[in-house]
This record gives structure tokens, C-alpha cells and sequence, in this order.
């Protein structure tokens, strides 16, 4: 026996006759004797000592006396008796089933076609009795009243020895089978035997399933018939009567009644034995039992004694059931007693070798983790929350082995110990670390599934504590202290904040223990309450660096992150990192680190940065544009601490972004550039090998940069130029100042690279954009048209003019003129453009009798004993660019001397093109008279319009009749008004126009 479920005791003996039938109604117990009389039995309470009946509807534990006989209840002796307590009835089966009303057992019904009835089985809920008599299943139906009306009448292979109702359909026992009645059809399934030597029983659970007994086993099946389960009930013999009262299964046996749980595996709870028991009921508080002449009553046990046992035997499982069949009003004594059986059920699994199972308990106890954690010796806590003993959190008397309670802890290094224990014993050693481990696993199990809960706490009191702090609230802020690096400000009482920092702290220690490192690392990634310093500790004893930097990050401790990672790094570059020789850091893990800091700590991530700004580069760069940290606080950075590297960030911000870098960077990176051209120059002039067509790679960087950066300023960088060299860059900077015509007589003269020239001059066009030739740059090639036919007054006083020029930086800098007029001996003369194609006037005597410019310029070249003019390079110019030059004004630069065949490859394209723009224009201008011809012929259709005025016609304005009226005809031809209403409506538009504009 297990434990006590059920007290016996005996309610009446001596019955005159013997006991046939038995059922109790309220407090009372009806006998259905062998001499057809029904006895009516009531508790003896005439003693002094009775106490008032708690239910009055229940059964009492007290002696019963004879209240009264009915005799000549029924013909013949009763098989069985039930009462309806819904329906205040007393079904009973006799010779036929009769119903009498309770409690004066007055005789409602008799149902005559039940004569002979040997089973019955009586639905409740809808009020439906089904019987058997012979072959034959009945089903009648009570209507409320006192009548009741039959419904189905079905025919069975032979005599229903068991029947029962199981949802809307019928199970019966017939001859050693168990078949399913479909109600509705009389359609019957077989489900199985019975056995060869026991009778079919059929037991009803509350649930709506049956027990079917199969010899001395119990088989669970549905309203269908089908298996519910595996496991079966095992009782010691085939019963006769099975009764349920939850949570037991009781059966009656010649001698005895055996209580069995209904909780797999349905072990034996309780023997009463009972010699000579025949009949077995339930009431409502109670089991009655039947032996010949006397009764017994099975009182069950109250939950809580029940509970008590059951915890002190060791069987926490089913005092936990028992736990849960508590009443709803006993909630707080029911958690504390689960509690208390949850929390010696996990002590009893853990020293039992059942680790998780033992987790599962503590946590369905909701004890506090400390006391969990107290389990584990190994386990550093946060010093500042004091950890109560086991015994000293459960009000138990918890008699643990001292041994076992040391065993379950594990050391701080589990190989200390292991030699000691291989000594004596290797297979002890084995067996004990495999032990922790599966200690530290289950642990983990349990703390993650407390994690969530407490974590949310925690974070909702830290967002509290920020809410109140921001609306200033004195109270609470002066209770703030200073928590741990990057928590910011903690209440003393932070109790959900220091349980998380318990937990992630055990948590996270409890991972590294059992080799988890990867998710150790994933634990620190997310939000968590780790304490720094213990885990600090922890992490860089087991040279854990990944979780190390993790927790550094978590706790915004940046600067001993970044400075572990560059140790990290070039312990990786030196191959000394003996630790984790697998793990390798390299130096994009500090740019990446980085990334997140630009926002927060700019100064942080430059001093870090620059640690590998020469090992990454361009990723260092991507670094700082990304993070939109200052290009001006870089540059000063880099300029005071690498300097090296500075035109190497300039030059790389440039290329990434071209528009992102101001005046002042973009200037200093050209005057970097600069200063390294200079020192390779003087260099170079030392030797005395220069040469002015000599590229070193930054010196093209600087003429790249001159040519397509415009935030510096040239008349700085011209005062640093040497006078007899660098006339490239000096060409370009003339040119960003727009002193076209000295840039272009150094690419002549200085460099004498004429393709130098007309790549300069293509620069200037093409970057007056869409504007037309006359009114842009178009005369920079007239300007080289010029050098080319007067070299020598372009290099008169060439570098005068340039000193002038850069001293006078504020001086006013010419442009070339869009309309510049060329001056000749005879006076100022006007040569219409030939681009201009309708406007276009040649005249032969012109060019035959007059001097043109270029004869001028040549005599005054020739005057001062200059070189002579270079022509080959100016009717190269006019073929190649004849599209983009004014060919009147190029024509009056030539001089006389020139050969018309050596313009054929400029005059013939350019005539072509006049030609067809002529062609092109007079094509337009006829097609626009045209439509000037239309248009105006529609005017005078529109003008014809006829409107026909009658007697009838109406003013749309004031709906007069116009009469003789002056009259306005609306556009649309259809409206007429009076002249005077189209006036005043007018007139009074512009008055409210007028008022309108004044509002706003």
C-alpha cells in the first residue's frame, strides 16, 4: 500500500435480509433486499457528541439506523438501483424498470416492454434509458413528466451481459465481445474480446471514454471504440464492479476492494479487505460497499493528509496530482504545497543522478534561482547579493547526504581535481566530470528559461527609472548609484536588476564550463546583465577574447576592448597566440568594432584608427566616411599624428567622395602634393638631370588634381612654383584664373607641345556647356589662333607679366570677350560672321584690296625682329576645329600670304555647314508663314459667325429680354447678355479681385 486514499468504516450491520441492492440518496442509504422491500437507512445522531453535518446532502462517517421499510417495493428481488439526482428519481430494475419521484418514492412510470430487462444504462444529460431483455436494445426517452416515450428498438446476436452509454452511441458486452451500437441506425462494430473466462465489463469515465475489461486488464478506448493509449489497468483479478471517483479507480472483489490511481502507470494505491463484499456504489462524498447483511462506507482521505503521505513516502509524482485536485478557493495553500513537493522532488531527482528532471521541478517550484545556484560551489556571484543557504529557503526538512550536496558543485577548474582522482580510482575520475557536466547542462536549461522573465523585469525597471529621471524626479534620483561601467545609474534596491546580473552572471560561466563558448558569445551580444568584473576575470583566465570583447562592448568599455583587439592583432601577425590557436584576429575586427563608435566617440575611433590606417587603408577611410565623422577633425588628426598618411586619406575621401570634401581639404591635399613634386624637383636639380616631361606618379596626381579639383587657390600655389620649371602645373593654374593667354603660350613656347595647347583650349569650350559658340568660350581657339601668328609679342614680357599677376592677386582677371573686335592699320573694320548663314555677305573686293590682321601683326613681327609666324600649327588648328571657331574672325587673323588651298580643309566644312543652315532656315521660315496663313484664315472664319437675336431672346445675366438693347455675345457664340450686365459683371470681378489682395 502506498498511502491511505480511503478510510473504512462501517455504517450498519445486522440487516434482517440479505442486501441485494444498494444506493444512497443525500445523507440517506437505500437497501434493495432479497424480499423485494426497500429499506430506508439514516445516520444515528442521537448521541450528544454529534457535530452538525458539514453537507447535509452528503454521506456521514456514523453508525446508520433504519428509518423506515417499504415493503412490497418490488415483485420480484432488485438487480440494481440507481438514483437520478437531476431528475429527483429512483430508477430501480426488477422484474422491469420502474421509476418512483424522491423522496416519497411515489411510482411515476413503469416501463412494461423492460419486463425480463437483465442491464441498463441511463444518459443523463439528454434524459435517454437504453435496456436489454433477451436479444433486444431499447431506447426510451423521458419527457419531462411522468411518461416516457419510446425511440429506437433494436435487435443484438445474443444477451447484453454490459452496457453502457458513450456519447450517442451505446457500448455492449455480448457474449465475450465488445461491440458499439450506433443509436441512431442499430448499425453495431465489433471492437474486441473480452477474454475466455471473465464477463465483458463496461465502465463510463466522466470524460465520455469507457473501460473495457479484458480478464484482469482494463483497456481505455474512445466513444468509438478505438485504443486511447498503450498503457492498460493491471488489477490483481478480473473485478466484478469498477466505480470511478476521481482521481481513482475503484473495483470490487470477492474479498477485498483494491483503489487504484488513474494516473499512468495506474499503480495500486490501497487494499481494503472486505470478505463476502457483493455491491459497490458511489456517492457524493463516498464509495459504499455491500456485503451480505451490512454496509461499509470508503470515506476518502482529505487531499491534504493525502498529500503529506505521499511527500514523506517519496511519491512527489503523485502528490503533485493531488496537488492539482485541490479547491479553487484553497489556491494559496495549493502553490505552497506544490511549491514545497516541487522543491523536494528536484532535491531527490539531483541526488539521484536526474539533473534536468530535477531543473524541471525547481522551476515549476518558482524558487528563487539563488537557491538553485547555491547547488553549484563552482559559480561566482556578484559579491553584492548575499546568497541564503537551501535550508534556510524551504520550510522542510530536507535531510540531503552532506556528500551529495558537495558532489553537485563543480570547482572552478575541473582538471584540478581529476589527477587527484585518478590516483585512486580512473574510472571515479571519468564519472565525475561526465557528473558536472551534466550538472552544468541541466543548470543551463534552467537558467534559460528563467532568463526571459527575469530580464524583462529588469529592463522594465531600468526604463522606468529613465522615464522618471527624465521628468526630474527628485525622490527617485536620489536613491540612484553608480552601477557597474556602461549600466549608467542603479537603484540600491534594483532587486529585478541584480537577479539578472545573478543570472546572466551563473549563465554565462556555466557556458564556458561545458565548452560553449560560441554561445557564450551569443549571450553577450544580446542585451544582459553580466557582471564585468567577474566575468572579466573569468573570460581572460580561459582566454575566452571573443566573449571578452563582447562583454566590453555590452558594457561600453571601448577603449579595453579596442586595446585587447590590437594585442590580439599582432599576437596574430607574430603567430605567438598559443591560447586558441585556431581563433585569428585581424585588423579589419578593430575597423568593425569601430563602426558603431563614430556617432558616439569620434576621438575614440581616430586615436584606435589609426593603429591600422596603413595596414587598411581604403577600409580605414570607408571607416570615416560611413561614420560621418568630420573630414576637417580627420585631416587635423592625421596631419599631427600620421602625417605620412594624410594625402593618402585626402586622395581617397576624394575618390569616394567627390563632392563631400571642402575648399580647405581640397586645397591642403594639393599643396601635399605639391611639396612632393618640389623636393623630387630640387632633387632632380641637384643632379642636374631634370626635365620638364619627367612624371613621377605624384606629380601626375598633381596636375590630375589641378585639372579636376577646384577648392584650392592658384595664386598661392603659383608663388611657390620655380620661375624656370613646372610650366605644366603653372599652365594649369594660370588657367583656373582664367589667364588663358599665357597658360597657352607656355604649352607653346615653354613645352612647345601644341596638343597640349588644343587640349587646353577643348577644356574651355567644352565647359561653357550648352551655350552657343559666340556667346562662350568659343574665341580661346582665336586666342591660340593669335599665339600661333605673333609669337613674339605673346612672350614679351611673359614673366613680368606673371610676377604682376601674382602679386596682385585682388586685381581684376581679364576674360576673353565673346565679341572681340580685331583692330587693323586701316581702321576698324566689320566682317559679318559666315556661321551666320542668312546674314552672310562676301565681297571679293574686301579681301582682295584690304590687309587683313594677320598681315599687320606679321609686320610688326617682323619690325621687332621676332620669329617668324608658326602657320602649319594655326591651319592645323582651323582642320580640326573649324565646327567651334568663327570663321570671319579667323579669316581676318590670317594674313595675306595665305594660301586658299591650305584652307580648303577649314573653309569646306564650315561653308557646307552655312550652306545647309541656310537651307535648314529658309525651310522654317517658310513652313512658320504658313502657318501664319492658317492661322489667320481661321481668324476669319471664326469672324463670320452669325447670331440670330428674336423677340424671345434672354439676357443669361438678369433673364430680360434683350429687346433692342446693346448686347454681348459670349465666346462659346450661344451666350447673350445685355452689354450694361456684362459691364457691371466685369466691373464687380475686378472689385472682389481687388478686395482679395488686400486680405492677404
Amino acid at each position: 500500500m502506498v498511502h491511505s486514499a480511503y478510510d473504512s468504516f462501517q455504517l450498519l450491520t445486522d440487516c434482517p435480509t440479505k442486501i441485494d441492492a444498494i444506493e444512497s440518496y443525500g445523507s440517506k442509504l437505500l437497501l434493495g433486499c432479497s424480499d423485494g422491500s426497500l429499506r430506508i437507512y439514516v445516520s444515528d445522531s442521537s448521541g450528544a457528541d454529534r457535530s452538525p453535518p458539514s453537507d447535509p446532502h452528503a454521506l456521514r462517517k456514523e453508525p446508520y439506523a433504519l428509518e423506515r421499510t417499504v415493503a412490497g417495493f418490488s415483485k420480484k428481488p432488485l438487480i440494481s438501483m440507481e438514483v437520478l439526482e437531476s431528475r429527483e428519481l429512483l430508477l430501480s430494475l426488477s422484474e422491469s424498470i420502474a421509476f418512483h419521484r424522491l423522496p416519497n418514492l411515489e411510482t411515476i412510470a413503469v416501463i412494461t416492454k423492460a419486463k425480463g430487462a437483465n442491464v441498463y444504462s441511463w444518459d443523463d444529460r439528454r434524459g435517454f434509458l437504453c435496456f436489454a431483455r433477451q436479444k433486444r436494445v431499447c431506447i426510451f426517452r423521458h419527457d419531462g413528466g411522468r411518461g416516457f416515450v419510446e425511440v429506437k428498438d433494436f435487435g443484438v446476436p445474443d444477451t447484453v451481459k454490459s452496457m453502457s452509454w458513450c456519447g450517442e452511441n451505446i457500448c455492449l458486452g455480448i457474449r465475450k465481445e465488445y461491440m458499439i451500437l450506433n443509436a441512431t441506425n442499430g448499425a453495431l462494430s465489433e471492437v474486441f474480446s473480452s477474454g475466455k473466462i471473465a464477463p465483458p465489463l463496461v465502465v463510463a469515465l466522466p470524460s465520455g471514454e469507457l473501460i473495457l475489461g479484458k480478464e484482469n486488464i482494463g483497456v481505455f478506448v474512445d466513444q468509438n471504440g478505438k485504443l486511447l493509449q498503450a498503457d492498460r489497468i493491471c488489477w490483481s483479478e478480473a473485478p466484478a464492479v469498477v466505480v470511478i471517483q476521481k482521481p481513482y479507480a475503484i473495483a470490487l472483489f470477492p474479498r477485498r476492494v483494491e483503489i487504484r490511481s488513474l494516473r499512468v502507470p495506474y499503480p495500486l494505491i490501497q487494499t481494503i479487505v472486505l470478505p463476502g463484499a457483493r455491491r459497490l456504489t458511489k456517492s457524493n462524498n463516498a464509495v459504499v460497499v455491500a456485503l451480505e447483511k451490512s454496509v461499509y462506507g470508503l470515506f476518502p482521505v482529505p487531499l491534504g493528509a493525502q498529500i503529506v503521505q505521499l511527500t514523506a513516502s517519496g511519491n512527489f509524482e503523485e502528490a503533485l496530482a493531488l496537488c492539482k485536485l485541490l479547491p479553487p478557493e484553497d489556491a494559496s495553500l495549493r502553490a505552497a504545497k506544490e511549491g514545497s513537493i516541487h522543491i523536494r522532488y528536484a532535491h531527490y531527482l539531483f541526488d539521484n543522478g536526474c539533473y534536468e528532471e530535477a531543473m524541471e521541478h525547481f522551476l515549476a517550484s518558482q524558487v528563487d534561482i539563488t537557491y538553485v545556484l547555491s547547488l553549484y560551489q563552482s559559480i561566482v556571484l556578484p559579491k553584492t547579493t548575499a546568497v541564503p543557504e537551501p535550508e534556510k529557503l524551504v520550510d522542510l526538512s530536507l535531510d540531503a547526504p552532506q556528500l551529495s550536496r558537495g558532489s553537485s558543485g563543480m570547482s572552478d577548474d575541473l582538471e584540478t581535481f581529476l589527477p587527484q582522482l585518478a590516483e585512486s580510482d580512473e574510472n571515479s575520475a571519468l564519472e565525475f566530470k561526465k557528473m558536472s557536466h551534466n550538472t552544468l547542462m541541466a543548470l543551463i536549461k534552467f537558467l534559460q528559461k528563467k532568463r526571459y522573465s527575469i530580464v524583462e523585469k529588469a529592463a522594465a525597471e531600468g526604463t522606468e527609472e529613465v522615464v522618471l529621471d527624465a521628468v526630474g524626479d527628485s525622490f527617485t534620483s536620489s536613491r540612484f548609484k553608480k552601477s557597474n561601467k556602461g549600466r549608467g545609474n542603479v537603484p540600491i534596491n534594483s532587486a529585478a536588476r541584480e537577479m539578472a546580473a545573478i543570472l546572466d552572471t551563473a549563465l554565462l560561466q556555466a557556458l564556458l564550463l561545458t565548452g560553449q563558448s560560441s554561445a557564450a558569445v551569443e549571450l553577450l551580444k544580446g542585451l544582459n546583465y553580466c557582471d564585468a568584473k567577474i566575468c572579466e576575470e573569468i573570460l581572460h583566465k580561459g582566454h575566452h577574447y571573443a566573449a571578452l570583447l563582447e562583454l566590453y562592448r555590452s558594457n561600453s568599455m571601448h577603449r579595453e576592448a579596442l586595446t585587447l583587439l590590437h594585442q590580439l592583432v599582432e599576437e596574430s601577425k607574430s603567430n605567438q597566440l598559443q591560447a586558441e590557436p585556431i581563433q585569428k584576429f585581424s585588423p579589419e575586427a578593430i575597423i568593425e568594432y569601430l563602426k558603431p563608435l563614430c556617432g558616439t566617440d569620434p576621438m575614440l575611433v581616430l586615436e584606435f584608427s589609426m593603429l591600422v590606417l596603413e595596414s587598411c587603408p581604403t577600409q580605414t577611410i570607408e571607416l570615416f566616411l560611413s561614420g560621418n565623422i568630420p573630414a576637417d577633425l580627420v585631416n587635423s588628426y592625421l596631419k599631427q599624428h600620421a602625417p605620412n598618411m594624410q594625402g593618402r586619406y585626402l586622395e581617397l575621401m576624394l575618390a569616394m567622395n567627390e563632392n563631400g570634401i571642402s575648399g580647405n581639404l581640397q586645397n591642403e591635399m594639393v599643396q601635399i602634393y605639391l611639396s612632393e613634386v618640389l623636393e623630387w624637383y630640387s632633387e632632380l636639380s641637384a643632379q642636374q638631370i631634370w626635365d620638364e616631361k619627367a612624371y613621377s606618379p605624384t606629380r601626375k596626381k598633381l596636375l590630375s588634381a589641378l585639372e579636376s579639383i577646384s577648392g584650392y587657390s592658384p595664386e598661392a600655389l603659383l608663388k611657390r612654383l620655380p620661375p624656370d620649371a613646372l610650366f605644366e602645373e603653372r599652365a594649369s593654374l594660370l588657367g583656373k584664373m582664367n589667364q588663358h593667354e599665357l597658360a597657352l603660350s607656355l604649352y607653346v613656347h615653354k613645352l612647345n607641345v601644341p596638343e597640349l595647347a588644343l587640349a587646353y583650349c577643348d577644356r574651355v569650350y567644352e565647359s561653357s556647356g550648352d551655350q552657343p559658340p559666340a556667346k562662350s568660350s568659343g574665341n580661346i581657339y582665336l586666342t591660340l589662333l593669335q599665339i600661333y601668328l605673333n609669337p613674339q609679342k605673346t612672350t614679351k614680357n611673359f614673366e613680368k607679366r606673371i610676377t604682376n599677376l601674382v602679386s596682385s592677386p585682388n586685381a581684376s582677371i581679364p576674360k576673353i570677350s565673346s565679341a572681340t573686335s580685331f583692330k587693323g592699320r586701316g581702321g576698324r573694320k566689320k566682317i559679318a560672321s559666315i556661321e551666320g548663314a542668312e546674314d552672310m555677305r562676301i565681297s571679293p573686293s574686301n579681301t582682295d584690296s584690304s590687309r587683313s590682321d594677320g598681315d599687320a601683326d606679321a609686320e610688326e613681327s617682323n619690325e621687332e625682329g621676332g620669329s617668324s609666324i608658326m602657320l602649319d600649327q594655326v591651319l592645323d588648328l582651323l582642320s580640326r576645329r573649324w565646327d567651334r571657331i568663327n570663321g570671319a574672325q579667323a579669316l581676318r587673323l590670317l594674313p595675306r600670304e595665305t594660301k586658299l588651298q591650305n584652307l580648303l580643309p577649314f573653309l569646306g566644312p564650315l561653308l557646307k555647314k552655312s550652306s545647309e543652315a541656310y537651307r535648314n532656315f529658309s525651310v522654317i521660315k517658310s513652313l512658320r508663314q504658313s502657318e501664319n496663313l492658317q492661322v489667320k484664315d481661321e481668324l476669319y472664319n471664326q469672324r463670320k459667325a452669325v447670331v440670330k437675336i428674336s423677340s424671345d431672346s434672354m439676357c443669361s445675366l438678369c433673364n430680360k429680354k434683350l429687346g433692342t438693347s446693346v448686347f454681348a455675345v459670349y465666346p462659346n457664340g450661344t451666350t447673350l447678355v445685355h452689354f450694361v450686365c456684362f459691364r457691371d459683371s466685369q466691373s464687380m470681378k475686378a472689385v472682389s479681385k481687388v478686395s482679395q489682395l488686400r486680405k492677404r
